[in-house]
């Protein structure tokens, strides 16, 4: 670590999250070809939409999985070497994928491109990143996260016409290229030791000392819930990022439409995070989780009410707008009620319990539609599980309160 404290908030700390979502944004580009090619993969390897669906599930399971690890090897290894080595996975995932059948589609997203790549950027980085603020940790938290909002937003049409003009199998090759010299000269470049935390500033964010309790339940109870959480919300939240390119084509819309409404929806949640994070810099992670939580499912519900392409358009950017909120603000919950020193595991744990909500809601909706031949069961599923994540936030939300006016009223009744 450097031992200048002063660099907190300062412009250092801002130039090195620019670069982390520099990194974000390609590293996040890459599962966003299976995505766009879903249609294409399905019936050139001649499956289900569930087959084609489980290439991108198969990431976020992987990525699920390895970011516990990755995250507890950045804290020892550095993030930098934590993160050329992912990029260098992205690439050779990419490469695999584009070579052969499902198998190979499956092995190169779901081992190379989840356990071994995307598990090294998102949660270490998250993480990293959280290290260098103190006072505006909320908005820098949000930048973070809207690496793959950026990336949602600037690479479907790109990507888009290198699948129309070249096929998907040369897309990856060459947008692995591409990644693994982008990404490992952005982390030799940027990517540094953080500052070291002063005193008083790991006194506020708990000390070195597990706590007591959080919100008035065990510590390990309290992280199982923001991981049941998690999952509940990332359900709901896989079905339009994954599946929208491919609903508009269902129908009828042309393959760039659909390519355009993931980036409105992607560049929506980019612009809204901002909002959330500044929002949470004032009232907290947790009642920021319970305001995204209510935007998400009404959003959500749009889908359910529309099938008209410009209104989808209004409807997708509504629902950027309530994801937005979400998954920052978890961790900032994280670090609001956790002690610094078990950031770098507790963070990828609950961040965990999202990658697999996204897996599930992903593959899920491709198996509802095979069944019911139509997207509308797999929605009005999201709403569902959204009401439940919905359900756990105002538990730990109202919890959180009551403890508070316990406190603020105890000097009074003891004297």
């Amino acid at each position: 670590m450097t031992n200048s404290s002063g660099e907190l908030d300062g412009r250092a700390a801002w130039t090195v999250a620019v670069a982390a979502v520099a990194i974000l944004t390609i590293a996040y580009g890459a599962p966003l070809i299976a995505v766009l090619a879903m249609k294409p993969i399905a019936a050139e390897l001649q499956t289900q939409r569930s087959g084609a669906a489980a290439v991108g599930a198969f990431v976020y399971v992987g990525a699920s999985i390895g970011g516990i690890l990755a995250g507890w090897l950045a804290g020892r290894l550095g993030v930098r070497r934590v993160v050329m080595f992912g990029a260098v996975m992205m690439a050779t995932g990419l490469v695999l994928s584009g070579s052969g059948g499902l198998l190979e589609l499956y092995a190169g997203h779901g081992v190379l491109m989840g356990l071994f790549g995307s598990a090294c950027m998102f949660s270490p980085l998250l993480t990293y990143v959280s290290r260098w603020f103190e006072r505006r940790r909320g908005s820098a938290v949000a930048l973070i996260s809207s690496g793959q909002a950026v990336a949602g937003a600037i690479w479907p049409p790109f990507l888009q016409l290198g699948i129309d003009e070249i096929g998907w199998r040369r897309t990856m090759m060459l947008f692995g290229l591409f990644l693994v010299l982008a990404v490992i000269a952005l982390a030799l470049a940027f990517l540094r030791p953080p500052p070291d935390v002063p005193a008083p500033a790991v006194a506020a964010t708990r000390g070195v000392h597990a706590p007591a309790s959080v919100v008035g339940l065990s510590p390990n109870l309290a992280m199982a819930l923001l991981m049941l959480a998690i999952f509940c919300c990332c359900v709901p939240m896989a079905m339009p990022m994954q599946h929208v390119v491919a609903y508009c084509g269902d129908l009828g819309f042309a393959s760039q439409y659909g390519a355009a409404m993931l980036s409105v929806l992607l560049g929506s949640a980019f612009l809204a995070r901002q909002f959330w994070g500044w929002l949470c810099d004032r009232i907290g992670g947790l009642q920021t989780l319970v305001l995204s939580s209510m935007a998400q499912i009404t959003a959500l519900t749009g889908f359910l009410l529309t099938q008209d392409g410009l209104v989808l358009f209004f409807v997708s950017a509504a629902f950027g707008f309530g994801l937005a909120g979400l998954v920052p603000a978890y961790v900032i919950v994280v670090r609001e009620y956790y002690p610094l020193a078990e950031a770098n595991w507790r963070i990828p744990t609950v961040l965990f319990g999202g990658t697999m909500g996204m897996a599930v809601g992903g593959w899920g909706a491709g198996l509802l539609f095979d069944r019911f031949s139509s997207y509308l069961p797999a929605f009005g599923t999201g709403v569902a599980f959204n009401m439940l994540n919905f359900i756990i936030l105002m538990f730990l939300f109202t919890r959180s309160r009551g403890l508070h006016t316990r406190l603020m009223r105890q000097p009074q009744t003891s004297t």
